[in-house]
């Protein structure tokens, strides 16, 4: 019998994450060794967006994606060979429904992916799935989507959510260096409901709701937590690691799973 896997949202930041000295690095890394080790992932990835369809990678071996510019060769010479799954595509195809979801063999493993596993799984020998967000829908669409994949979680699926709750690029920076209000306001609100369990307030904002415009910006760094809120199954403890905030951009992370690797984690 498969053990049940847990699911994190986890803030992927700037791509220099991956090669600087951090504490949300190590955080990453120590979260890692205290998982037990999932039979599969899936993760949800604020990179690939697409329309109409939910797209999933497909293939034996998905390629890594370099999809930013700016950055040391370092990172551009960073590989993560991870196997894909036919079998969990499938599983996530017929979760989700056939009708509603495209296997895509031209995409791959983009910084969203590589991004957070490389620090938690470096060996990259679990095999691994990449799922894309539908941007044609609504955010209840996606926390729905999300609670159509939780039952993968009890067979052993690892589901991972990877964004940033607070994004806003044209801001960052002007603002490095410093923590705004509307950012630590929005963020400890997110945090709040989390904590409480409210998956609906995740997908409610009202027009005037400045720090929300400012957080969410152009949604895709946000998303990418409504499947994860959705897969919350009923015993889930929660933890809640990486909570800072650099300017207009957070990295603030949940787990969600047993209480034993939560209490690790945050001790």
């Amino acid at each position: 019998m498969n053990q049940t896997a847990p699911a994190l949202f986890v803030g992927h930041g700037s791509p220099m994450t991956l090669i600087t000295e951090n504490p949300e690095r190590r955080t990453m890394e120590r979260l890692g060794g205290l998982m037990a080790r999932p039979e599969a992932i899936l993760c949800i990835t604020a990179h690939w967006e697409t329309s109409g369809h939910t797209h999933l990678t497909d293939g034996p071996a998905p390629r890594t994606i370099h999809d930013f510019r700016g950055f040391p060769q370092a990172l551009y010479d960073m590989r993560y060979p991870a196997p894909g799954s036919a079998e969990l595509a499938a599983k996530v195809t017929a979760a989700l429904g056939a009708d509603r979801v495209s296997l895509d063999t031209q995409w791959g493993f983009d910084h969203g992916v590589w991004g957070v596993l490389l620090p938690m799984f470096p060996g990259a020998d679990i095999p691994v799935v990449a799922m894309s967000l539908d941007r044609s829908l609504d955010p209840t669409a996606h926390l729905a989507l999300g609670k159509a994949l939780a039952p993968l979680r009890r067979e052993g699926v690892m589901i991972v959510g990877s964004g940033n709750i607070v994004h806003n690029l044209a801001l960052w920076r002007a603002s490095v260096g410093t923590r705004p209000d509307w950012a630590i306001e929005f963020q400890d609100r997110i945090n709040r409901a989390m904590a409480d369990g409210d998956p609906a307030a995740l997908t409610r904002f009202a027009p005037s709701d400045k720090a929300a415009a400012a957080a969410i910006n152009s949604a895709e760094h946000f998303l990418p937590l409504l499947y994860v809120a959705g897969a919350r199954l009923e015993e889930d403890a929660l933890g809640v690691f990486n909570d800072t905030i650099d300017g207009s951009l957070s990295m603030t992370s949940y787990f969600l799973g047993d209480a034993a690797t939560r209490d690790r984690l945050t001790q």
